[in-house]
């Protein structure tokens, strides 16, 4: 089997737009439901409403792949399982190193998704000394200062950093270093990385605080204009006392 070190996907030269790619595991989620359940073929409506999208963008995004389906019919669930995981790399084997192996960190490397989407999970690297030969997951986490060794002697291309904020940008740095030209950051800062490197961010707090914003509007929205209830911006301002938070001097809101 051929290993992600040496073989790139197919979508960039295609000419498959960004947007396209990000609905593509959508799609292939969708599909994977559908041969589970032995269901040989689907139209693209609902299809669509599987992957949460409308159906005419579905299909512009399946031209992309060559794929336009059949009138009448539909499309052969299998073959766009195939289809899509080609496009995606997920006949190749990836494997993949996770560096800081806190509670998060823990929790991916247990994550059973990995393996049956094409993803192997090589190596579990960690700063602290005393998790050196730990097993999680059944993998015995390294040091960190194995890190090049290990994505050298693994071929390595795909890299998760799990690590407090502090220590995010110089685990980057090596990373990149080393070969690594993807990489799926978990610290909550933004990372820095030279062209032809790939990073895709994963912050759960900004997550909750946009649905903290959703759940704020349907609250206003509910209690109406005449309900004599302060609108959010109200509420937030009265909680802030006149601009300051509790020590007086710093506005009392979450931090982006």
């Amino acid at each position: 089997m051929a290993t992600g070190r040496t073989h790139r996907p197919a979508t960039r030269s295609r000419g498959i737009p960004e947007a396209t790619v990000a609905r593509l595991p959508l799609y292939l989620r969708a599909l994977t439901a559908l041969s589970e359940r032995s269901v040989p073929t689907v139209s693209s409506e609902e299809l669509a409403a599987a992957a949460g999208v409308n159906s005419a963008k579905l299909r512009k995004d399946f031209s992309y792949l060559g794929s336009y389906g059949t009138r009448g019919v539909g499309y052969d669930v299998e073959y766009l399982v195939y289809q899509i995981s080609r496009e995606l790399g997920l006949t190749q084997d990836w494997p993949v190193v996770i560096v800081g192996i806190g509670n998060l960190g823990a929790a991916l490397a247990n994550y059973g998704g990995f393996a049956s989407r094409g993803f192997r999970v090589a190596a579990l690297i960690d700063a602290d000394p005393a998790m050196a030969g730990k097993p999680v997951a059944g993998i015995g986490v390294q040091h960190t200062d194995e890190l090049e060794h290990i994505i050298e002697s693994n071929g390595v291309s795909i890299g998760v950093i799990a690590t407090p904020a502090g220590a995010a940008q110089q685990v980057c740095d090596r990373l990149v270093a080393a070969g690594v030209t993807s990489i799926l950051n978990f610290a909550p800062t933004v990372l820095t990385v030279p062209d032809g490197v790939d990073v895709r961010k994963v912050d759960l707090s900004i997550e909750l605080q946009i649905l903290a914003f959703h759940e704020q509007r349907k609250a206003g929205e509910e209690a109406g204009p005449d309900s004599g209830a302060p609108a959010p911006a109200a509420r937030a301002a009265a909680a802030a006392g006149d601009g300051k938070g509790p020590d007086g001097d710093m506005p009392a809101v979450m931090p982006a």
